[in-house]
């Protein structure tokens, strides 16, 4: 059952990314279909951005089939969990942000770039983020299955009963600070979502769309998860005994802090690292912006990348500690086969 279930969300997954594959692909090649005005960007930055973005989806797609293959648990995991770790940031906010905005646009009077139509199109809206959430929803939840499928047995261990690894003591060095950091871009950009112009030009003030504070929401409440999440792995025996806390599986933390943490390396610290560059290379882009936003979009690429690194050096102790209970072949030493770390790749 589960073989069939993530065989149908993979397939359903790069079905999904083919209407933006092929509408990049066009923009690519130069045709002018569903654009309005390109608002001064060069036919450089044009194409060079439509071909990097290309190029993301498209890897997803690969991962994607990647993971539906009957060799896909012995596939490397470093070779799928970074591109997969990408796509929950890029994905998760606009699965929430997209209606989300939709649905504050009837509360509140403030413009929609989704609607206005004087970049893009707004059918071209409808069919990008229409096939962002499919893919979204069906992505993930194919990695989910994976995920229990291959390291099953880590993601329901109790939380508590999460054992200690060597590098515990650095790990908390690093990843505390970071989380910490992390909380605090939580409540700016909450601040930012409802209205604050902290630290805020009045020219950024003023371009601020629906879109702009539903997004500043979501990615607030989003890094706060990512806090928690990293916490509670962090001190996982913190947890008060007899309660219901008490069974937490480590699942529900590792989640948190995978999609709260991939949320703000990739529309934080990513975002802002791509308008820096883009704004040296083209004089036609948008600059990258300063003051208190450049600051905390500076912060967030460092601390995502701390919370990436520390998270991966943790999970491959697990995993190898895992395996040398159960042998290098998953079996485990009174004989019985194991899949809870099936494989020395699982590393």
């Amino acid at each position: 059952m589960d073989n069939r279930r993530l065989t149908l969300l993979g397939r359903t997954a790069i079905v999904a990314c083919a209407p933006y594959l092929a509408l990049k692909l066009m923009w690519v090649l130069g045709s002018r279909i569903g654009i309005v005005d390109l608002h001064g960007i060069g036919q450089a930055t044009w194409v060079a951005g439509n071909a990097v973005t290309f190029l993301m989806d498209a890897i997803a797609a690969l991962v994607a089939y990647t993971l539906t293959r009957p060799g896909g648990l012995r596939a490397p995991a470093w070779l799928l969990v970074f591109p997969l770790w990408m796509a929950t940031g890029l994905l998760t906010l606009l699965m929430l942000n997209v209606p989300g905005s939709l649905l504050a646009g009837l509360f509140v009077d403030s413009p929609n770039p989704m609607t206005k139509g004087d970049f893009i199109q707004p059918w071209v809206y409808g069919v990008v983020y229409g096939g962002f959430i499919i893919e979204g929803i069906t992505l993930l939840g194919a990695f989910a299955v994976y995920a229990h499928q291959r390291w099953g047995g880590l993601l329901r261990r109790p939380l508590r009963e999460l054992p200690d690894t060597g590098t515990r003591a650095v790990q908390r060095i690093l990843a505390l600070p970071a989380a910490v950091l992390t909380a605090g871009f939580g409540v700016v950009e909450i601040l930012w979502g409802t209205g604050s112009t902290l630290g805020v030009t009045k020219a950024d003030a003023a371009a601020r769309t629906i879109v702009s504070y539903t997004s500043g929401c979501v990615q607030g409440l989003l890094s706060l998860a990512c806090a928690l999440g990293v916490l509670l792995l962090l001190f996982p025996r913190l947890l008060p005994r007899r309660t219901p806390l008490a069974g937490l599986r480590v699942r529900v933390p590792l989640a948190l802090a995978w999609t709260g943490s991939a949320v703000t390396f990739g529309w934080g610290g990513c975002l802002w690292a791509t308008q820096t560059v883009a704004g040296v290379l083209s004089a036609g882009a948008p600059p990258a912006q300063g003051g208190l936003p450049g600051l905390v979009g500076a912060a967030e690429l460092c601390t995502g990348l701390v919370l990436l690194c520390t998270g991966a050096f943790t999970l491959a102790e697990l995993t190898a500690q895992q395996a040398g209970r159960t042998g290098p072949a998953g079996i485990s030493p009174s004989g019985t086969s194991r899949r809870e770390c099936p494989a020395a790749g699982d590393r």
